[in-house]
């Protein structure tokens, strides 16, 4: 969006914006620029997010003998992209984990770039042989 706004004020902008998103030596969009597979960055669900939504998780691994899972999941970064809640409901055979992430209040200009998130999440009783599902994917 902030983009936009600068091609329409002056053809000088745009040059501007086309330069400051390339990445540093390959000529690449900053977009698409590989994030960190590393540790993934802990986060906490913080609520009063706008437009909260269901994201995807890519694992869910239990932890702490199987009374909690470590969720992890790629994002954004904050403020523009934050985690709202974490909903759990557990059955005898599954366990559903629904992440879901929203727009920081405070939130303005965003950057384009993917980081690998993980929370954690206590269940009710141990994991056991139960099957974890991601709650987004229905």
């Amino acid at each position: 969006m902030a983009a936009t706004l600068l091609i329409a004020i002056g053809g000088t902008a745009s040059a501007s914006v086309a330069s400051a998103s390339i990445g540093p030596a390959s000529g690449t969009p900053a977009s698409h620029l590989p994030a960190s597979a590393g540790t993934p960055a802990p986060v906490k669900p913080k609520g009063g997010t706008v437009d909260p939504r269901k994201v995807r998780w890519t694992s869910a691994k239990p932890i702490r003998n199987g009374r909690y899972l470590r969720v992890t999941w790629w994002s954004g970064v904050e403020p523009c992209t934050v985690l709202d809640r974490v909903r759990v409901k557990e059955t005898r055979k599954q366990v559903t984990v629904t992440l879901y992430e929203g727009r920081g209040k405070d939130a303005q200009m965003c950057v384009m770039i993917a980081v690998r998130k993980s929370t954690i999440v206590k269940l009710r009783a141990p994991l056991g042989d139960r099957k974890v599902v991601d709650g987004a994917v229905r």
